[in-house]
C-alpha cells in the first residue's frame, strides 16, 4: 500500500461511539481513502455485515482493498468497493443492490496525498499548473479556466463565499489586472498576485496569504459545496430507522451546510409558530444526537495536525 494512504483517521474513537453500528448491518463509507474509518467500523459489522466503501480515486481504492481484506475472515464483513463521487450516492447505491443503510460516514477532509501533488494544482505551497480538479476525467472545468475568463465579479463572489476571505474584492480585482498582460497559468503565478493584493500587515496574520483563495477556487472547480447537499440528502434517504449518518468537516462552510440540513429534516413543520396545534402533517425525519459538533481533544491535535479544525456532527434516522 502506498505511503499516501497511512494517514490517521481523525476522530476515530468518537465516530466508533457514535456509529451505533451492530453485527449484520450495512455502512457506507462515502469518503473511503484509504479505509481508516472503515478498518475499524468494519469489525462492528462482522463477517454477516455490509460494508459499502465509495472513493473517486482508485488508487485510495486499491490501497483500502487491500487494507480491508488484510481483516481476519471471522470480522471481515462484506465488501463492495465502488469508484465515484457520494455526490451521486443513489445510482451508487442502486448499482449495490441493497434496500437500505444502517450508517453513513462522510470525512470530508481532502485527500493529503492530492494536495501534495504539484502537478494537480491544489498547492499554494508547490508551483504547478493551476488545475485542482479531484477527478479530472470527469471535471472539464479547470482553476486555470475560472482565474482567467470570469469577470471580477464573479470572481469576488466565488473566492469571497466559499471561503470568508476578507480581501476578495481586492484579490479579484488584482487578478483581472494581471491577467490583462499575461494569462495565468501556474499555482505561483496566483500565489505571487494574491500576496501583492492583500496588504503587507494583513499577510503577517492568518496562516499563508493565499490559503482561503485557492480553497475557494478548489470548491468551485469541483462543486464541492453541492456534492455535499446532494450526498448528504441521499445518505438521509437511504437510512433505515435508527441508522446514523456522521460527517466530518474542516472549514465553516460545510459545517454550516451540514448543521442546517440536520436542523431541517429534524423540524418539519412549516406551520406558522402562533398556531397552537400542528396543521402541516409534516414530521421529522431525524433526531440531531450532536446538538454542537464534537471536536478533536487536544490530546489528538497534538498527534495528528490536520485534525485541528475538525467537526463531528451526528444525527438518527427517525421511524416515521
Amino acid at each position: 500500500m502506498t505511503d499516501e494512504y497511512r494517514h490517521i483517521p481523525v476522530l476515530l474513537a468518537e465516530c466508533l461511539e457514535q456509529s451505533n453500528l451492530k453485527p449484520q448491518q450495512t455502512l457506507v463509507d462515502a469518503t473511503l481513502g484509504g479505509a481508516g474509518h472503515s478498518l475499524e467500523l468494519a469489525k462492528r459489522l462482522g463477517e454477516d455485515g455490509l460494508l459499502i466503501g465509495i472513493d473517486q480515486d482508485e488508487v485510495a481504492l486499491s490501497a483500502a482493498s487491500e487494507r480491508l481484506a488484510a481483516l481476519p475472515s471471522a470480522i471481515r464483513p462484506q465488501l463492495k468497493l465502488l469508484r465515484g463521487n457520494f455526490g451521486d450516492l443513489d445510482d451508487l447505491l442502486v448499482s449495490a443492490e441493497i434496500p437500505g443503510i444502517d450508517c453513513a460516514l462522510f470525512d470530508l477532509g481532502v485527500s493529503s496525498m492530492q494536495i501534495d501533488m504539484p502537478q494537480r494544482g491544489f498547492s499554494f505551497k508547490e508551483d504547478g499548473p493551476l488545475d485542482m480538479r479531484m477527478d479530472p476525467g470527469n471535471t472539464p472545468l479547470t482553476a486555470a479556466e475560472i482565474i482567467n475568463t470570469y469577470n471580477e465579479a464573479d470572481l469576488t463572489r466565488i473566492i469571497r463565499d466559499n471561503s470568508d476571505e476578507k480581501w476578495a474584492s481586492r484579490i479579484a480585482h488584482f487578478i483581472v489586472s494581471a491577467r490583462e498582460k499575461a494569462p495565468i497559468e501556474t499555482s505561483a503565478q496566483l500565489v505571487e498576485i494574491i500576496k501583492n493584493a492583500i496588504p503587507a500587515r494583513a499577510r503577517r496574520a492568518g496562516g499563508h496569504p493565499a490559503k482561503r483563495t485557492f480553497q475557494a477556487l478548489r470548491i468551485e472547480v469541483n462543486g464541492e459545496l453541492d456534492v455535499l447537499r446532494r450526498g448528504l440528502d441521499a445518505a438521509i434517504r437511504w437510512l433505515n430507522p435508527g441508522g446514523r449518518v456522521l460527517v466530518i468537516s474542516y472549514h465553516s462552510l460545510e459545517d454550516r451546510i451540514v448543521k442546517d440540513m440536520f436542523s431541517s429534516y429534524a423540524n418539519r413543520c412549516i406551520c406558522p409558530p402562533d398556531l397552537p396545534v400542528c396543521a402541516c402533517g409534516r414530521k421529522p425525519v431525524l433526531e440531531v444526537i450532536t446538538r454542537k459538533p464534537i471536536i478533536p481533544s487536544a490530546k489528538e491535535v497534538e498527534e495528528n495536525p490536520r485534525a485541528r479544525s475538525a467537526k463531528l456532527r451526528v444525527a438518527c434516522k427517525l421511524d416515521v
